[in-house]
């Protein structure tokens, strides 16, 4: 029997829609008038104009690396109508990341969040300062989680958000938002020709970095010369393993002569723990990359061929360099 055509529904929409749209409503705008204030536009002579996000009181402000290299001045413009200069503290073009020092006092301040509590789904709003619009909020979801993003530098910046919450030139350095209002991450590109499709550095990364920058002045880091991505893992492959853990990272690509490459690690290789922490995401590989782990030899745990093995690596220091290449467009 051939079946019914479709016929036309003439039933009123639910109250209970409206009901959802107005709270997803006010959930846009308390965020923004939360978070707003505390994006403010960088100005960078010689470079031109992006976002920047102050995240204490006393003027300390994240952006992005390409929005502040190479400029010969800078100036900060906050929504109140405050103008003020500031300084770059330091730069990490592995991550494109800059961390800046604005001349003034009472800032109002963003939170850092967890950027590991997220889940694919989670409204994200971006507020930033594209193409001179100051203020600019827009919205989105989470579209995926630990991804791998090529930096300016040709390497890549692990455990990158990506998200469909819209952002053109002049989004680089603002903030993506929770909608409990704390600052998930520093957006900073878009595919070029796509839409939908842009990316913002994690929140964990960004703290980590700014640690770094704050504590040495640089950003010290181990390297095993590995491209990695998050991965669910099975349970019962964490559970012969010994790990509580239902996700890892998958290994997608390998430096030539690298540390990984030269203790015999392989593309696609599912590193489970390194130096005996597990690995549930890209953000745990890079925390536990510290400057402590530059010429130690430490265990990679491995599923390979549904087999376990332990593998010895050392990490060798990471330098970063300038930028070489510009892979994709970045929001500002």
């Amino acid at each position: 029997m051939a079946p019914a055509p479709f016929a036309a529904s003439n039933a009123e929409p639910s109250p209970h829609d409206g009901e959802l749209l107005d709270a997803y409503s006010q959930t846009i705008a308390a965020v923004a008038d939360r978070v707003g204030p505390a994006v403010g536009a960088v100005v960078s002579k010689g470079r031109g104009m992006g976002s920047g996000v102050a995240i204490s009181p006393d003027g300390l402000i994240v952006t992005n690396d390409h929005v502040v290299d190479g400029a010969t001045a800078l100036e900060v413009l906050f929504p109140d109508g405050r103008q003020m200069t500031a300084n770059v503290i330091g730069t990490d073009p592995d991550t494109d990341l800059a961390l800046l020092k604005a001349h003034g006092a009472g800032l109002p301040a963003a939170i850092l969040g967890d950027s590991a509590a997220l889940k694919r789904g989670q409204i994200a709003v971006a507020i930033g300062n594209p193409l001179g619009f100051d203020s600019t909020v827009t919205a989105g979801v989470v579209s995926a989680l630990g991804r791998s993003l090529l930096s300016r530098n040709g390497r890549p910046i692990e455990d990158v958000i990506q998200t469909d919450a819209a952002l053109n030139p002049g989004n680089s350095g603002g903030a993506l938002v929770s909608s409990a209002g704390a600052v998930i991450g520093i957006n900073t590109a878009m595919i070029r020709g796509a839409q939908g499709i842009c990316f913002a550095v994690a929140s964990n990364t960004v703290r980590f970095v700014i640690g770094e920058m704050l504590q040495h002045g640089a950003v010290r880091r181990a390297w095993l010369g590995v491209g990695v991505d998050k991965v669910a893992l099975p349970r019962r492959v964490a559970d012969a393993a010994g790990l509580d853990m239902r996700s890892a990272v998958v290994l997608h690509s390998i430096v030539p002569d690298g540390p990984a490459a030269r203790a015999g690690l392989r593309t696609g290789d599912i590193l489970l723990s390194l130096a005996g922490i597990p690995t549930s995401g890209p953000d745990v590989v890079l925390r536990t990359l510290g400057a402590d782990k530059i010429g130690t030899t430490i265990a990679a745990r491995i599923l390979r061929g549904g087999q376990i093995v332990s593998l010895d690596v050392t990490p060798t220091r990471r330098v970063s360099e300038r930028p070489k290449v510009e892979p994709m467009r970045r929001a500002g």
